[in-house]
């Protein structure tokens, strides 16, 4: 008999994880846990006061995903497959953004306690969405309790989403993104969405392909893989990065190459001292250092994609010209590979 599924269905507020959940319960056979909001008397006033509401608020709402979640995703999962409209992991994600140094320390011991007893979901649904289209669907669905909520907090939460995602391990994660999909008034969308869940839950999480480059004569590539449709795995980049700068012709002088990924650690130390500064001016302002942090990042995001991009770039070159497997050396580093 196969195994009855946990899927989490996460994402910023606004973003349609409610909505999905409920229109793919039936396609799955399965029970369904939606988290409460409503219940939460500080809400309201959180979104008024956020400073002083904060604590409170997030508290509640810790000991209410707890409640909800503890036992009861066992035993439903004995019976059925569940699909959840948020992981309890979320719940450290809000309070480390609306929690100053004390408050969220002593959140933290007793998240750690709580959470060691939450099952981890099978797989995890991440929606995205950009400000706009979030400010949109907050306006459209006109609950009471966000009516007071700013864009600011609303891009610091997406912020802190997309932060979060990047480093979570805990489970599979599915990115998906939602600007365009509309699950509700077009079936294609909602087709869509159900098969790349069902993808992911049969094979894997794997990102979208490379960029095709055609092959170079002579080009050494380890394995016969088709650059169009390889998963995004470290050695598939090193693997076209030596295609594409065959292709072009680049110069394959360790000494330069390296010359130049020093220069490009500079720059991105540049833009990380401009994003330090511009936190600590944030911070006199807003009164929470991760708020700041997220903000500060956000303001110079597209430097920082292009500077990191730069770094890895180089790194690959680096591997391809003195012949190391980069992918392979991680692993044996981290311990993961002998």
């Amino acid at each position: 008999m196969p195994r009855n599924l946990y899927i989490a269905i996460e994402g910023p507020i606004g973003v349609g994880k409610t909505t999905l959940a409920r229109l793919i319960k039936d396609e799955f056979d399965a029970e369904l846990l939606l988290e409460v909001f409503e219940e939460n008397p500080f809400l309201s006033d959180f979104y008024a006061d956020r400073e002083r509401y904060a604590f409170q608020t997030q508290i509640f709402f810790l000991l209410s995903r707890y409640r909800q979640q503890h036992k009861v995703i066992q035993q439903t999962l004995k019976q059925s497959s569940l699909i959840s409209d948020y992981t309890f992991a979320k719940d450290r994600l809000f309070a480390r953004l609306n929690l100053g140094d004390d408050e969220l320390t002593m959140y933290e011991r007793v998240h750690a306690i709580m959470a060691e007893k939450i099952s981890t979901p099978d797989l995890v649904v991440y929606l995205q969405a950009d400000t706009d289209t979030l400010m949109e669907r907050i306006a459209v669905r006109d609950r009471s309790y966000e009516r007071g909520m700013s864009r600011n907090y609303l891009d610091s939460v997406r912020l802190a989403y997309e932060r979060f995602f990047t480093r979570y391990t805990e489970a599979p994660v599915l990115a998906m993104d939602t600007n365009n999909l509309n699950v509700v008034r077009h079936p294609e969308d909602l087709a869509q969405a159900l098969g790349a869940i069902r993808s992911a839950l049969t094979e894997g999480i794997y990102q979208q392909p490379l960029p095709q480059v055609e092959p170079v004569v002579g080009a050494k590539i380890e394995e016969e893989v088709s650059l169009a449709e390889a998963r995004r795995r470290l050695g598939d980049f090193q693997r076209w990065h030596l295609v594409l700068d065959q292709e072009k012709g680049l110069l394959a002088d360790l000494y330069f190459n390296f010359i130049c990924l020093t220069e490009e650690i500079g720059d991105l130390g540049a833009q990380l001292k401009d994003v330090w500064a511009a936190q600590e001016t944030l911070y006199d302002k807003v009164g929470n250092r991760q708020e700041a942090q997220d903000r500060a990042l956000q303001e110079r995001l597209p430097d920082l994609r292009e500077e990191l991009a730069d770094c890895l770039a180089y790194l690959l070159k680096l591997a391809n010209y003195t012949g190391v497997d980069l992918e392979q050396a991680y692993l044996v580093k981290m311990g993961m590979h002998k």
